[in-house]
């Protein structure tokens, strides 16, 4: 299929790395927290204040003038300097950080003369190997045997009738190769060790013509490995080590041999962090021509019963070979770069600790496929910004060719070049770096490949998959807006070098674990297994290859891989894919389509007549309908792979059970009641075209209702559902709460209104009142009800009216009026003098005193919260919830983590939740992206993905520093309210175009306390959700809260709870039918009135906490919770002395002798006792921690 028509429902994808251990740490372990701060970290404070050097036109500036006292202008350098500090890196600490960077993740150079020792010891061993005459293959390798080395043969394996022998000779050459020699080695992740690359040359003696057949030079090269390794091992060459045999790509034609010597010997090189690689090279004497290596070559030969014919070509067979010819080619490539720009090894580093930040390099945890040995990669990528595209290479716009860059740039520069490369750059259209000496002819790749050819003529992205090319454009293009301050205000040099962006969760919108060991390809060809080294690597690519043609994407050495997917959300849900159509002239397409899709492809004709094939995917919820890249996966991997279902495991589906209630549950709603977000919207136009269609029965026309309830911008954590009389007889006590709609009703405006704050709330109740009135005339069966009063406010200012709305559908309202001239009235009734000095106000006649001026805030805060900051509030999020795709379910379940940990609510908002999702969406940059610039951005596809980044950012996030909300273009205009956060415990601060202060939805909470409790539950979820790496995550273990930690625990009944159902946990047998006849229920239940919002284990939860705010703290999870948690004030654990009014239970303590006071302490027991008789006929049980 063209690559034009091809169906882009996935931007990138991930599997993994071959070798999983546990350990996961910091790239510069405890010296990065200093450099994020631009501090010195130089590490040793011994060492010479030269360290901190930095080469080329980073250079620190020379010293200030001498302690004479003597000025000098600053040199052109310095102004170069002081220029880039303020416009290129946009932050005048942003250098300074670079440079405190730098020294921290490169070896000290000079603590390595162990290290230089036992090189030398390692040549003379090398040199001094005696020589073995030719030999058949298998009896070398049984001789070997003999001394416990196995000879690393591939496939295909060594017959006994083969026509060549083995033989060995001592190394014409012995270099050091790699990183290395010219100081380019950077730390790698999770404290792996250093590696000094040794590249020893094979003798062309050991070597024929026809080598390049079949592995036979393959073969060759692990005898030649496996004779060295038996001579360094052996007693006799002094040099104490453990050798073994790695090859970090997974490929067995490019094993290395691993050194490191044995600890505790003379030659240990443990506290140095180094190992030694050994590679085998081919000299420029070798006799294998290379001609022969073309990647149009075919050197594979095979049976004629494999199928495949002698003209197939090889090309990754075919690298695999020529590899070997580049260890020298390289290092002088790298050490001329060097010389000729300045910068190139800090650019070089600041490339490398970004890509290994990234999973573009092996580590503890899972690597992006194909870069676990990609290190000249990057020296090639920054080649070929400095030396410009080759002009030579074919390309269909010359114009387009990438020009040579100055060698003066600075480090930084040169690494912006290369991201911008790689953001733009499409590896399909072939692109090479400006070399002479090209070995072969652009048209010798294939014209699907992806093609990188650097200046050694290697293609370097032969064993790199387009889906990891297109993640890591993905990963350019995301850094780069975070440099340029486009999406994000946070340290973009923390978001650069420091963050870990190895996290499986966070990273990718769909994850999957594939247990590949009973994989059964479908058509399997021996061809195939050769040319990729072995029937695993053939597996991988036929597995990249599927998913890529069925997701139209570019989609890891163990039984388990790791699928990762980056969804373009425009196309990734769509339910119907079209092929090719009936009479398309190529007549083998349809066939072609229908091989690839098996019993899924059908020939359809659509709405507008076309006939074509296509592709259906049968879905019914919206839950099934974001399952199908996943179903898309698992249909190619059966169909191609063998791989059944059973063998795929993903976490989708635990975590939609977690936002939905319980199947006993449903089933008793399912075909009596309405239910869904769309069902509560309608109900809601439903009830604005009632009230809309009074206006000649009200004294005022309705202007507006607005809704304010997060059941009407899809953000509720469970699905709206309407609870019907008729339905609510049929429910168990504990799963009969019905949630109310909050709306607010505008009116026209009128001068009829009073301007006395006490008679505005009368005429509210009065307006309510005939609301309540003509909605009942006008709509049999809706119950309108006005509910007066709050049960803690005293004041007769407070807004404390509303309309409660039953609908005859069972929908639940509760409507406030907004008058547009309270807020004056309230500004008047805090200050009605502001032009004068407050000391002189005091001493006025009728000034307001301070309890009416407090009752006045405290109505004011309300009022402009309710009435301004909601319905704004409600609107932005609506539309983010249109824009993203995975913002509603991102929310709904990070509300529910945090219902399930006990800080919802009471600690915080769900306004301030929804506005932490968004920050995940939209960033938190005061400039408004561009619909391009969002695309670019990092933002989630699904539900689970956006939770994970949540979770990362609340585990991260420096709280007392605030964030920036942008809501969006279409409200930055609004007029922006005055809110008095003074005197609040909040602690965070989240700002939006409406809310500079950023207090509006966490003026009381969370506190300190809170926040930082809320920042370990994170930390301990972050670390939960790493387990998916084992294959271990447990959804619910997320969810599931500890309760250990609490000083006393209260039990409620949760029979009598009417939102139990909701519960993380909920018992079915608490509402499961007792009563001998199932009408018997219904009958006593049939007369209860439903109540709207009635919920009281919160009612208690609230009151209790109220009542002893000063003695202790308590914990609750709102969403059908049935225990409460409470934590003792510390403060009151040590006995004092009496006082009075001391708000809490005392009891007195044994006077001590000697003191003349007596003290008292707290009475948790007579707290306790009265708690639970406060709760009389609701709570069960209290128990204390020991």
């Amino acid at each position: 299929m063209a690559l034009d028509k091809k169906r882009k429902r996935v931007q990138e994808k991930q599997v993994t790395v071959f070798e999983e251990e546990k350990d996961d740490e910091l790239m510069a372990h405890e010296d990065i927290d200093n450099v994020a701060s631009g501090s010195d970290v130089s590490g040793d404070k011994n060492e010479e204040n030269n360290e901190m050097h930095v080469d080329g036109n980073e250079a620190a500036p020379a010293a200030s003038a001498q302690a004479s006292g003597s000025r000098r202008p600053p040199t052109a350098l310095e102004l170069r300097d002081i220029k880039d500090a303020a416009d290129l890196y946009k932050s005048s600490s942003f250098k300074l950080q670079i440079d405190a960077l730098l020294p921290n993740v490169r070896p000290k150079y000079q603590n390595f003369p162990p290290l230089d020792r036992f090189l030398t010891l390692l040549y003379t061993c090398l040199n001094s190997l005696p020589s073995i005459p030719s030999r058949h293959p298998l009896e070398a390798a049984k001789d070997l045997l003999k001394k416990e080395i196995a000879v690393p043969y591939t496939l295909p394996l060594p017959a006994q009738d083969v026509n060549w022998k083995v033989a060995f000779e001592k190394p014409t050459e012995v270099i050091l190769v790699g990183s290395w020699p010219n100081k380019l080695s950077v730390r790698a992740k999770d404290k792996r060790p250093y590696v000094v690359d040794l590249a020893v040359e094979i003798p062309s003696t050991l070597l024929q013509e026809k080598d390049y057949l079949n592995g036979r030079f393959f073969q060759k090269r692990a005898y030649f490995l496996s004779v060295l390794a038996a001579g360094i091992q052996a007693q006799k060459s002094g040099l104490h080590a453990e050798v073994f045999f790695s090859s970090p790509s997974g490929d067995p034609r490019l094993t290395c041999l691993i050194i490191r010597p044995k600890e505790g010997s003379s030659n240990d090189l443990t506290k140095l962090n180094t190992e030694i690689r050994i590679i085998p090279m081919l000299g420029s004497s070798s006799p294998i021509p290379l001609p022969r290596l073309s990647p149009a070559k075919a050197n594979i030969r095979t049976s004629p019963s494999d199928g495949a014919s002698e003209d197939a070509q090889s090309p990754v067979y075919n690298t695999s070979i020529l590899l070997s010819t580049t260890p020298k080619t390289q290092l002088l490539q790298s050490h001329h770069l060097k010389g000729l720009v300045p910068a190139y090894s800090d650019a070089l580093t600041l490339l490398r600790i970004w890509a290994n930040q990234r999973g573009y390099s092996r580590g503890r945890k899972l690597c992006i496929a194909g870069f676990e040995s990609s290190n000249f990669f990057w020296s090639a990528v920054l080649d070929l910004v400095i030396s410009g595209e080759d002009p030579g290479t074919t390309s269909a716009n010359k114009s387009a060719k990438r020009k040579p860059l100055g060698k003066g740039l600075s480090s930084y520069q040169l690494f912006r070049a290369a991201l911008d490369f790689l953001a733009k750059q499409d590896f399909v259209p072939r692109s090479g770096t400006d070399y002479q000496g090209r070995q072969f002819s652009p048209d010798d790749y294939s014209s699907d490949a992806a093609v990188f050819v650097d200046s050694t003529g290697i293609n370097v992205l032969t064993a790199i998959s387009s889906g990891s090319l297109d993640m890591l454009r993905h990963d350019a293009k995301a850094t780069l807006g975070s440099l340029n301050g486009e999406f994000s205000t946070q340290d973009p040099f923390k978001e650069t070098f420091l963050t870990d962006y190895r996290g499986l969760q966070s990273r990718f919108d769909v994850v999957m674990r594939v247990d590949i060991s009973a994989a059964k390809l479908r058509a399997h060809s021996v061809h195939s297994t050769i040319e990729h080294g072995s029937l695993y690597k053939s597996l991988l690519s036929t597995i990249v290859a599927s998913i890529r043609q069925a997701l139209e994407l570019d989609v890891t050495h163990s039984p388990i891989i790791f699928i990762g997917l980056v969804l373009d959300v425009e196309h990734a849900f769509r339910l119907v894919d079209h092929g090719p159509p009936a009479d398309d002239p190529d007549l083998e397409a349809a066939q072609r389509f229908r091989d690839f899709w098996g019993d899924k492809a059908e020939l359809r004709r659509f709405k507008d007549g076309a006939i074509s094939e296509s592709v259906v995917w049968d879905v019914k919820t919206s839950d099934e309908r974001t399952k199908i890249p996943y179903s898309i996966c698992t249909h190619i991997l059966a169909l191609h792979c063998g791989i059944s279902q059973a063998l795929v495991q993903h976490w989708q589906d635990s975590f939609d059970n977690i936002l939905r209630l319980p199947a006993t549950i449903i089933s008793l709603y399912q075909g009596k009641a309405d239910s869904g977000f769309r069902a509560a919207q309608a109900a809601f136009d439903s009830l604005l075209k009632s009230i809309k269609s009074l206006d000649e029965e009200l004294p005022l026309a309705v202007l507006n209702v607005s809704p304010t309830s997060d059941m009407l911008r899809n953000t509720s954590v469970f699905t709206p559902t309407a609870v019907s009389p008729p339905v609510s007889a049929s429910l168990p006590p504990s799963a009969q709460y019905l949630q109310p709609i909050e709306v607010v009703i505008e009116f026209e405006g009128s001068g009829r209104w009073p301007d006395e704050l006490r008679a505005i709330q009368k005429v509210k109740l009065a307006m309510f009142e005939r609301l309540a009135s003509s909605l009942m005339g006008s709509t049999p069966g809706l119950k309108a009800t006005v509910v007066v009063g709050d049960p803690v406010s005293t004041s007769d200012i407070l807004d404390v009216a509303s309309l409660e709305i039953i609908t005859p559908q069972g929908w639940a309202f509760v409507a406030r009026i907004w008058h547009n001239r309270e807020a004056m009235l309230l500004d008047n009734a805090i200050d009605d003098k502001p032009h004068i000095p407050t000391h002189i106000k005091r001493k006025l006649p009728g000034s307001p005193d301070l309890k009416s001026r407090q009752a006045a805030l405290e109505a004011k805060e309300v009022h402009v919260r309710r009435f301004l900051h909601a319905p704004r509030h409600h609107r932005a999020v609506a539309a983010l919830n249109h824009r993203y795709t995975a913002y509603a379910g991102t929310v709904r379940l990070v509300k529910r983590w945090l219902a399930a940990h006990w800080v919802l609510q009471k600690y915080l908002s769900i306004e301030a939740v929804e506005l932490l999702c968004a920050a995940v969406f939209v960033g938190n940059s005061h400039k408004s992206a561009s619909p391009s610039q969002q695309q670019q951005t990092n933002v989630p596809g699904t539900k689970e993905r956006g939770f994970a980044k949540v979770v990362e950012l609340l585990k991260e996030w420096k709280w007392e520093q605030g964030i920036f909300v942008p809501y969006g273009d279409d409200t930055e205009d609004a007029p922006k309210s005055v809110f008095n956060a003074s005197g609040r415990d909040g602690v965070w601060k989240i700002s939006t175009e409406f809310d500079p202060e950023g207090y509006m939805w966490t003026r009381d909470a969370p506190d300190a306390i809170m926040a930082r409790r809320i920042q370990t539950i994170a930390g301990a979820t972050w670390s939960c959700l790493q387990t998916l790496e084992d294959g271990n995550l447990d959804v619910m273990t997320i969810f599931a809260h500890p309760v250990q930690q609490y000083d006393f625990i209260v039990e409620l009944n949760p029979a009598l709870l009417p939102r139990y159902h909701q519960n993380i946990i909920a018992d079915p047998t608490v509402w499961a039918r007792k009563a001998k006849y199932a009408n018997v229920e219904v009958a006593e239940g049939s007369h209860s009135a439903t109540q709207p919002g009635y919920d009281p284990a919160q009612l208690l939860f609230n009151d209790l906490s109220r009542v002893y705010k000063d003695t202790f703290m308590l914990f609750h999870d709102p969403l059908g919770g049935e225990r409460i948690g409470g934590v003792w004030d510390p403060r009151l654990q040590d006995p004092r002395a009496f006082k009075i009014l001391g708000k809490f239970s005392s009891i007195p303590v044994a006077q001590e002798s000697g003191k003349d006071k007596a003290t008292v302490a707290l009475n948790k027991d007579a707290i306790l006792w009265e708690i639970e008789r406060f709760g009389a006929g609701l709570i069960t049980n209290i128990t204390q921690r020991d």
